[in-house]
């Protein structure tokens, strides 16, 4: 439990950690009266919409008839991402995976949804290599596996070995960025690696491994998009704005998925059928975020506390939801 206590308090950059093990944060400011002249917006390399923004400069070119700078920041993972967002580094998160905020949330941080993606159950999963003997998830036990530490990737194998009777101390978990899971599983240091797209159309095109189970019926796989309270609070018209590109941009990577994997693939710095590949596996639909939508976040937050992962019970819908003005 204590090392789990201060995993959270260094992912999250706390100050000090009470007698309890319960991670305590400074408070959220109140916010101001004027409206942001700047947004920060933090992104992955998963972070696909925000990358074609980015790439083609309409989000900046929307928000400077706003009087709205944007500079991006980019992030290894989700994470290392919310804590920025959390100490007010970044004013807005792409899109994390569903575990991560409720990581956050275990950590203390005060955070607020934005918008989501609808569910993507496959765009993760556990591979092993093609000459592996392993054909099913029994047979994990005792093997090492790469999986990135409060990822989405993270939920999905403690969900898939619960399935299996089995639990993370029935396996060796190395728990690396998704760049170096990657790395030891095509160079074979792991047994499997679970990850998620665009990293498994990247590995599947490197190598002949083979995907033993992916999220379906077991994890939907949804992404979520936050903010803290003060640019909430201050920033709504921007928000809007930001929301409303997203939409658009995820309607235009299934409507044109040829052109979105061209434009990514220099990006990504992966061939044009890769990222379609990939793209295929997501749903890029992005919607207003709901309590009932939060359902699956109180299952992951009890799972991680039932493994000891968390210091105490989440309450996953205690949380802040924005609501857009035309709402």
């Amino acid at each position: 439990m204590r090392q789990n206590i201060l995993f959270l308090a260094r992912a999250f950059g706390l100050a000090a950690v009470c007698a309890l093990g319960v991670a305590l944060f400074a408070a959220i400011t109140p916010a101001e009266a004027e409206t942001p002249s700047t947004v920060r917006i933090g992104y992955q390399k998963s972070s696909t919409l925000i990358s074609l923004l980015k790439a083609d400069g309409s989000l900046e070119k929307a928000l400077a008839e706003q009087g709205v700078k944007v500079t991006w920041h980019e992030f290894t993972s989700g994470l290392p991402l919310l804590e920025a967002l959390n100490v007010g580094n970044v004013d807005f998160s792409a899109d994390v995976a569903d575990t991560v905020p409720v990581f956050a949330q275990a950590a203390g941080a005060k955070l607020v949804y934005v918008a989501d993606e609808a569910p993507s159950p496959s765009a993760q999963a556990i591979l092993v290599h093609g000459d592996s003997p392993i054909t099913s998830v029994d047979q994990l036990k005792g093997k090492k596996i790469a999986v990135t530490k409060g990822a989405g990737s993270h939920y999905l194998l403690l969900a898939i070995l619960a399935k299996a009777g089995l639990s993370i101390k029935d396996v060796k978990p190395a728990y690396l960025t998704p760049a170096d899971g990657r790395a030891a599983f095509v160079s074979k240091n792991v047994d499997a690696v679970v990850i998620w797209d665009p990293f498994i159309a990247s590995i599947q095109a490197q190598s002949d491994a083979r995907v033993l189970a992916d999220g379906t019926g077991v994890a939907s796989y949804k992404r979520y998009y936050l903010t803290t309270k003060d640019f909430a609070d201050r920033g709504g018209a921007t928000l809007e704005t930001i929301v409303a590109k997203l939409k658009a941009a995820g309607a235009g990577v299934k409507s044109e998925p040829k052109d979105a994997a061209a434009k990514l693939s220099g990006l990504w710095s992966m061939e044009p059928a890769t990222v379609e590949k990939a793209n295929a596996r997501r749903s890029y639909k992005v919607g207003a975020v709901t309590r009932e939508s939060l359902a699956e976040q109180q299952k992951i937050a009890d799972a991680f506390f039932a493994e000891g992962l968390f210091p105490k019970k989440v309450d996953a819908a205690d949380v802040a939801i924005w609501t857009p003005s035309t709402q």
